[in-house]
């Protein structure tokens, strides 16, 4: 055997020996190298498993009462009204809402007319007002202003001076403890210093604010009052039916029931005023009132005589 034949190998061998490789080659193709995810790698090695805690079942008792989302809202919670924050503001609003509603019909409510007096006002109110008429010489009309100037009246509200507003709504004022010559009323004639006593009166009172102190209702649907007014120059108030006792325009009045003085007190100031004009003889009691030198003077008809006279 050569050297060549033995070094070179058999040709059967080396086709078996190829399609061998060939099919090897063909069946499982080499997979391409890839490159290793060092996120992916580092995770997988590092992350730990996650252990999801198992749910605590809640007592029985528990859940027997346990209601629901309708009943929630059905129930009512009587804690928070029991909390000062809850009730106190509420209750000191409702409070305030009604002093204020009370003060203004007590005190800064109009009167329209004598029929709006309610009784418990007599003898405890006063009425603010302004003097829109005077009929005769010891009653008038006033338009009741409640609150004066604070509340607006002359300034913001304005006080009606025609008659068709004035109409019902005016409240006629009775001064208190005087008696006025009477004036002519129904035919009848009018008395000595009638005039007179009406004149000083719308002098004094007629367009002024007054204070009328209530006593009562009369006969003729008139308040009873004691009447003052802040006369110049000191503006001091004046008691009117006493101003007209001292003017000697006046007596006191001598009616056996529902006269009306403000009190003893100023019933004995009254007669005390009479007397001293009387004395003085000033107005009615003046020397004029009849005869000549005091000879043939007759006496005074008082106004309570002159009534009583005209009703006979």
């Amino acid at each position: 055997m050569g050297w060549g034949l033995w070094a070179s190998p058999a040709p059967s061998s080396g086709v078996k020996d190829d399609g061998m490789l060939e099919t090897k080659r063909t069946s499982n193709p080499p997979t391409p190298p890839q490159r290793p995810n060092r996120t992916t790698t580092t995770t997988t090695e590092t992350a730990e498993p996650v252990r999801i805690p198992t749910p605590i079942a809640a007592p029985k008792a528990a859940k027997a009462n346990h209601a629901s989302w309708n009943d929630s809202l059905r129930a009512i919670d009587w804690q928070q009204y029991t909390e000062p924050s809850t009730f106190v503001p509420p209750l000191l609003a409702v409070s305030f809402a009604f002093g204020v509603w009370q003060f203004y019909r007590s005190y800064l409510r109009r009167i329209p007319g004598t029929d709006y007096i309610k009784p418990g006002f007599f003898r405890t109110r006063s009425l603010l007002g302004k003097v829109t008429s005077v009929g005769d010489g010891d009653n008038f009309h006033l338009f009741h202003t409640p609150g004066g100037r604070l509340a607006g009246w002359g300034w913001l509200r304005r006080v009606p001076t025609a008659k068709k507003e004035l109409k019902a709504r005016t409240i006629p004022v009775r001064i208190a403890g005087i008696d006025a010559p009477e004036c002519a009323h129904f035919g009848r004639p009018a008395q000595p210093f009638s005039a007179e006593a009406l004149a000083w009166l719308r002098t004094y009172l007629l367009g002024r604010r007054v204070r009328a102190y209530i006593y009562r209702r009369d006969q003729y649907d008139r308040v009873v009052a004691s009447v003052y007014v802040r006369r110049a120059p000191f503006f001091l108030r004046k008691d009117v039916g006493l101003e007209m006792l001292k003017a000697g325009l006046a007596t006191t009045y001598e009616a056996k029931t529902g006269a009306e003085f403000g009190g003893p007190k100023m019933e004995v100031v009254y007669k005390a005023a009479e007397a001293t004009a009387k004395k003085n003889k000033r107005g009615m009691w003046s020397k004029h009132a009849g005869g000549f030198f005091g000879f043939g003077k007759k006496e005074l008809e008082s106004p309570r005589a002159y009534k009583e006279r005209m009703k006979t």
